[in-house]
């Protein structure tokens, strides 16, 4: 429970390469997920080259912090041919939290920046990365060594007020 309790977004990397052994046990934990049917529905482009990195901040506005990142990984769903093809987003997104959880704990801070279902998001990472017509861009995240040594604290985000048990009647 320590790790998820003190993963954040961060978004100040240390100028230090993350070593490739762990960006694969990045990629590991990702590929851990649960998918519907286990149809293992996700894609990965995993980004080192600093050229693209700053493409990413120059393209998408609420990506500028990419640039300064050690990586990044570009999460994709396959478009056809999956068993529960409507639950794509949701596999996408278990794979996404597997490699944030993975990343802290390695001490890699990471931010997840959603792409999906922004039609104009979408498009620009399909051009970007000439992605191919059978995938379809999902989420970017963003990993290096936090530069702020407390971005990886515990907080408590624990609300009683939001919990329910068999139904809404709280009397």
């Amino acid at each position: 429970m320590e790790i998820i309790n003190i993963r954040r977004s961060v978004r100040e990397y240390l100028d230090k390469k993350v070593e490739d052994d762990k960006i694969e046990l990045i990629l590991k934990a990702a590929m851990q997920a649960p998918s519907a049917c286990n149809q293992q529905g996700t894609r990965f482009l995993v980004i080192t080259d600093k050229a693209l990195l700053e493409k990413i901040s120059e393209r998408f506005q609420s990506m500028r912090f990419a640039k300064n990142a050690s990586f990044a990984i570009l999460f994709l769903m396959v478009k056809e041919n999956l068993i529960a093809q409507v639950m794509a987003p949701q596999d996408a997104s278990a794979c996404v939290e597997n490699s944030l959880i993975e990343a802290t704990n390695l001490g890699i801070g990471s931010c997840w920046c959603g792409v999906y279902p922004r039609e104009q998001r979408v498009s620009d990472a399909i051009e970007l990365f000439n992605i191919p017509s059978d995938l379809e861009p999902f989420a970017i995240v963003t990993y290096g060594y936090p530069k702020n040594s407390d971005a990886l604290k515990v907080i408590d985000r624990f609300d009683r007020e939001k919990v329910y048990y068999n139904t809404f009647d709280k009397e």
